[in-house]
This record gives structure tokens, C-alpha cells and sequence, in this order.
């Protein structure tokens, strides 16, 4: 297995520190506000990868935090009257519900940050005694000496000069250097404070995440993941402050996914562009939403569009629509035993095309070892339902065809459940899918039997007839696509 290491800029195989066990943190939400669909992609994109370690035998322990207390939170609280634990328990209730209407379990452990506070303070201490930590004035903010940390930048890419004449850095007097990053903020007045060494104050954003994930996993963690927005700052201090405190690698690989766009713009609530998941999922079914949010590479910008989910959905209502016909089947007669043989040959399937289909988990799980190749993976999919719709249009009276379809059957479950797809009722999904607008014009069977037609005249070189089914089937909203494993189709929206 391989995953793209941001800090090494390169994919490497993936080993981890402990054989067989895996420990992974991804950054959460600041509880300030509803969940929007970016947070929704970050939640999917590590629920799908800890699926697949777990596929693959891995033991793994996934730890996603709640920011709890934060500049955000004390403006909610001022601006609605509430106490900031209250807008924190508030939202953090709503995180939970919003997970569960999107078909999401909780990851393994979920800390809080205001539970943690002496963890962050043990670190702060140590990171004072070794010289990285001081307190710009009496009773002020204690920062972290960017510059006695060698090798600062080397996540994000940047080199201190260019850190220096980057907009990012905040003006603050009592610090030594405009790079030195806050770990303890001294109390102001009407904010909430906790006892410490350095006296009465709160945390800064990053010391949270050092105290809680290696609490839980351990000074090294196997992976470190979240959006690429949080490469910078957010991450590249952790890895000073952790590496610091410990003299030991911080995260083994860092894991972050591309943004979610409007309009080609970043999604967020500071900007205003932002949908939250409540107002998606009011539209459009969780399944959906979440096929949606996995059908591109999880390192690629993901663009949000009526569009978009309208396709996922057409795309949906094909895999349940040859599920359903494949659980029709099997109500009518039991299913066979044991595997195919490997001399199966089907009269409407040529040697490679059924090669692809009883290789279809192999394949499967050889994308997701690729650095978690979603869309590969959905591809080969949408090439086993393609292939299978054939052989049912075409039955064959005999034990090795059923088989083939039983395998086939399961494999599209068991393959689903590592993306949380395919796991429903089909004959259901099929009629939710239909009520969502996932209706497509002609039925998957009529679209395979044309495109049949047309790589038969391809053959036969009449290429009047070819493109005339092509312009047909792209007058009803079909669009044509022809790949080296042969010719897909996707629904124009």
C-alpha cells in the first residue's frame, strides 16, 4: 500500500511504526457553527481510508478531535447571548447528528480540547525548559521560537524568508520574532481561563492537537491527516512544537486532502460560499452525498454543482439497479457455492472482459492501495455492472454462469461497504435514487445493448453506424467515454 506523504512530496509505500496496528489523527471541526459539506468531505475521506487499512488487517485507532475552545466560539457566544460551553455542546451535538444523517460512525476516540489542558501544559513545559518556549511579557502569551527549530517550513514548503514576507504573520510586539507562534494565551477580560504556570489563560490552536494525539497514539503517530488548508500553519506547528518536546518524528506520513470548491473558489464559512450538510442532505440522499464526495482522488480539488450530485446520483441508481436485479436472481434460486471456475467463458463477454470481472476485488483493492484511488476504484465498479448487466440480458443455463453473477453479487457488497456504499435494501434504493431525479432515460440494459451495437459496427468498420449511436444516445443525455478496458457511459446533466 502507498499513500502521497505531504511531507516528502512523493508517494511511499506505507509501512507503519507497529506491524499491524495503525494509529491515525484527523484534525476535526472548531464547534462554532453547523457542519458544511467541505467538513463532510474531510469526515468521508478518512472514514474510507481507516475502512481499507481495515480491509487489509490492519488494527487501527482513529482519534478526531473537537476544538472546543477558540477565538470563534467566544464571538458566537458574545453574539448570541449563550455561554461559550453552551455553543460548544451546541454544535458538537449537531456535528453528531449531521454524521449520522451522512451514514457515518464516530471515529474511535473524539477528545475534547478543554479536556486536555494539563497535557498541553506538560508540553509547554518541557518546550520552556529545552528554550523553544517564552513569555513575550509578565503574565502574557507565551510564544514558540520558530528559528531555534531547524527545519521549519519543510511541511509547507516555505523557507523563512519566504514565511517572513508572507501576509500570514500577525504583528505582536512581545513577540521576539514575527514567526514565533502563540502556545498559551494570557486571559483577557470575559474569556474563559484556566490555571497555569504562565498564569491564568487558555491554549493556542495548535498545542491542542500535539497534546491530544499523542496522548492517544503515542509520541510518532502512522498518520496525521486533514484538509490541505491546514498544511499552513496549522500543521507545520504541530510538527515543530511535538518534534521539539520529544526529539522524535512527529507523524510518519501526513495525509491531506483537496478542498471543496464553489465555483472553483475554496468553500468556507469565512467567505460565505458554503452549503452546510443539513441544507445538502435535505435534497439529496446521504448515499449520494457521499458517493459524490469519493468519485474524484481524495488529493484533487472537488467542485460543488447541482450537477455534480445529480450525476452521483444517476451513477448510484446504476450500481442498485444491477444489485437489485442480481438479489431478483438469487430470490428465484439458491445461491451456488465456492468461486467460479477460472475456465468460465461467456458467449457476449470476450476472454479479457470476463478476466476483468473475476479479477474485479483484486483490481479493487489494488486502487485503494494506490493511494487510496477512489475513483479508480468506483471505475472498475461501474465496469464489473456494465459487464454483468451483459450476462444477465444474455442468461446461460449453467452452474458456472450463476457462479460468476454470486460472486459478483458480493463482491459488489463487500467492495461497496469499504466506500459505505451499497450496504441498503436495493429494490428500496432503486426507488429512492428514481424520487431523487437519478431516473435515467433509457434503462441500463438498452444503453449496454446500444453500445454493444456500436463496438460491433466499430468492428465490422462501419463508422456511419458507430457515431449515428453515439449522436443518439447523446441526444437522450448519454455521454460515451472509451477507455482501454472498453467503452463507459455517464449521464449528461
Amino acid at each position: 500500500m502507498q499513500l502521497y506523504n505531504t511531507l516528502s512530496r512523493a508517494k511511499e509505500e506505507f509501512v507503519p511504526l507497529h506491524p499491524g496496528r495503525v494509529g491515525l489523527y484527523a484534525c476535526g471541526v472548531t464547534v462554532y457553527d453547523d457542519v458544511h459539506l467541505g467538513h463532510a468531505r474531510s469526515a468521508v475521506v478518512f472514514e474510507v481510508l481507516v475502512r481499507h487499512l481495515r480491509r487489509r488487517g490492519y488494527q487501527v485507532t482513529w482519534v478526531r478531535n473537537f476544538t472546543d475552545i477558540d477565538d470563534k466560539i467566544i464571538r458566537r457566544a458574545q453574539e448570541t447571548g449563550l455561554t461559550w460551553q453552551e455553543v460548544a455542546e451546541k454544535y458538537i451535538a449537531s456535528f453528531y447528528e449531521d454524521m449520522a444523517a451522512l451514514g457515518l460512525p464516530p471515529a474511535d476516540i473524539e477528545p475534547k480540547a478543554t479536556e486536555h489542558i494539563p497535557e498541553m501544559l506538560e508540553i509547554i513545559r518541557r518546550l520552556w525548559d529545552k528554550g523553544f518556549a517564552y513569555q513575550g511579557r509578565p503574565g502574557g502569551d507565551v510564544y514558540f521560537r520558530v528559528r531555534r527549530f531547524p527545519g521549519y517550513g519543510r511541511l509547507s514548503g516555505q523557507s523563512l524568508e519566504d514565511l517572513e514576507a508572507g501576509a500570514r504573520i500577525e504583528v505582536d510586539e512581545a513577540k521576539e520574532d514575527p514567526l514565533d507562534f502563540v502556545l498559551w494565551k494570557a486571559s483577557k477580560p470575559g474569556e474563559p481561563t484556566w490555571e497555569s504556570p504562565f498564569g491564568p489563560g487558555r491554549p493556542g490552536w495548535h498545542i491542542e492537537c500535539s497534546a491530544m494525539s499523542m496522548k492517544y497514539l503515542g509520541e510518532t503517530l502512522d498518520i496525521h491527516g486533514g484538509g490541505r488548508d491546514l498544511v499552513f500553519p496549522h500543521h507545520e506547528n504541530e510538527l515543530a512544537q511535538s518534534e521539539a518536546a520529544t526529539g522524535k518524528p512527529f507523524a510518519r506520513y501526513w495525509v491531506h486532502h483537496g478542498l471543496l470548491t464553489l465555483d472553483q473558489e475554496k468553500m468556507s464559512k469565512s467567505l460565505g460560499n458554503f452549503f452546510t450538510l443539513k441544507e445538502v442532505l435535505a435534497r439529496f440522499p446521504a448515499e449520494v452525498v457521499r458517493l459524490f464526495l469519493i468519485h474524484g482522488h481524495y488529493r484533487s480539488p472537488l467542485d460543488f454543482s447541482d450537477a455534480a450530485l445529480k450525476e452521483a446520483t444517476a451513477g448510484l441508481l446504476r450500481l442498485y439497479t444491477t444489485l437489485a436485479r442480481l438479489e431478483e436472481l438469487f430470490r428465484e434460486q439458491p445461491e451456488p457455492a465456492g468461486p467460479p471456475p477460472r475456465d468460465f467463458a461467456a458467449a457476449v463477454l470476450s476472454a479479457e472482459e470476463t478476466e476483468r470481472l473475476l479479477t474485479l476485488a483484486a483490481r479493487f483493492d489494488a486502487a485503494m492501495d494506490d493511494d487510496l484511488n477512489t475513483a479508480q476504484a468506483l471505475g472498475y465498479l461501474f465496469d464489473a455492472v456494465r459487464l454483468t448487466n451483459r450476462l444477465l440480458e444474455n442468461p446461460e443455463p449453467s452452474p458456472a454462469y450463476l457462479s460468476v453473477l454470486a460472486q459478483i453479487r458480493r463482491e459488489l457488497r463487500e467492495l461497496g461497504g469499504v466506500l459505505n456504499l451499497l450496504q441498503a435494501p436495493p429494490d428500496r434504493m432503486v426507488r429512492t435514487l428514481r424520487q431523487a431525479g437519478g431516473e435515467l432515460p433509457l434503462a441500463p440494459e438498452e444503453i449496454e445493448a446500444l453500445i454493444a451495437a456500436r463496438a460491433e459496427a466499430r468492428r465490422a468498420k462501419d463508422y456511419a453506424r458507430a457515431d449515428a449511436i453515439r449522436r443518439e444516445l447523446a441526444e437522450k443525455g448519454i455521454i460515451l467515454e472509451d477507455t482501454p478496458q472498453g467503452t463507459i457511459w455517464r449521464v449528461r446533466m
